[in-house]
């Protein structure tokens, strides 16, 4: 059989060619082929959804420790010396197929003023940080926002708000108000613990795929600096839902922002 597929393909005729001209039928050829046990053929070789996820917020507040708690942060970068960035390639097997968010870190230069327009080009989407124990940093959010809402109008866009690990936070979850008068995804985030971590993630790439059903699938998290304990994590939880049941009145002129 192999050997009259290499006749076929070096004269330009099928294996079923030559079996129809033998006199045989095709039908009975694929029968013994079967019967042979003849290998299946490997699937072909699925090709991943990539995506440039923007990451800013205020100098200090972990945006590049959330890329580099990922276990492929570290060794995938590459730097972009005409706009200082650094890319960390974050890769993620999905029960939809593979996912890469090709994640844009400021790699600090937000401490000099504003990032050029050509940070936020053909971004796809985009994570906002700032840090709960820093309410100054939350205050510059809607700065962040309106960069990437400017530039990238109508990208999916998550708010997270990191070391929640600290017992001492400044900005507690019912202060923390600006993402529902923008109709904007938050999380309560700890990269140090992996609190949370791969939540932002999983919310973008289901935005960004359509599929709301889609999960993570292995292990994609480097091993947590510290732990955080179970009881801190569910009290976290508590306080997060409190906050968003609570009836409270949202107004533009919020004294934190």
């Amino acid at each position: 059989m192999v050997f009259r597929e290499i006749l076929g393909a070096l004269f330009g005729r099928s294996s079923d060619d030559n079996a129809n001209a033998s006199g045989n039928p095709a039908g009975a050829n694929g029968a013994a082929d079967a019967a042979a046990g003849a290998r299946p053929q490997a699937p072909p070789m699925q090709t991943a959804a990539e995506f440039k996820l923007v990451l800013v917020g205020d100098g200090g507040v972990g945006k590049t420790s959330l890329a580099l708690r990922h276990i492929t942060g570290e060794f995938e970068k590459k730097y972009v010396p005409t706009l200082g960035v650094q890319v960390h390639t974050l890769r993620f097997n999905t029960n939809c197929g593979k996912i890469v968010f090709n994640v844009w870190d400021t790699a600090g230069q937000e401490k000099f003023g504003g990032l050029r327009d050509g940070y936020y080009l053909r971004a796809d989407c985009c994570i906002v940080m700032f840090d709960v124990s820093s309410r100054v940093t939350y205050q510059n959010v809607p700065k962040w926002v309106d960069d990437i809402q400017r530039t990238c109008p109508g990208v999916p866009v998550v708010l997270v708000g990191n070391k929640v690990d600290v017992a001492e936070r400044e900005m507690k979850a019912h202060q923390i108000t600006y993402h529902r008068r923008r109709n904007i995804q938050y999380y309560d985030l700890s990269v140090k613990s992996n609190f949370n971590f791969e939540k932002p993630f999983l919310h973008l790439a289901r935005q960004l795929t359509g599929q709301p059903n889609l999960t993570f699938v292995g292990n994609f998290a480097r091993v947590p600096e510290i732990h955080m304990p179970a009881s801190r994590a569910q009290f976290l939880e508590q306080e997060r839902q409190l906050a968003e049941a609570q009836s409270v009145r949202i107004d533009d002129d919020d004294d934190d922002l």
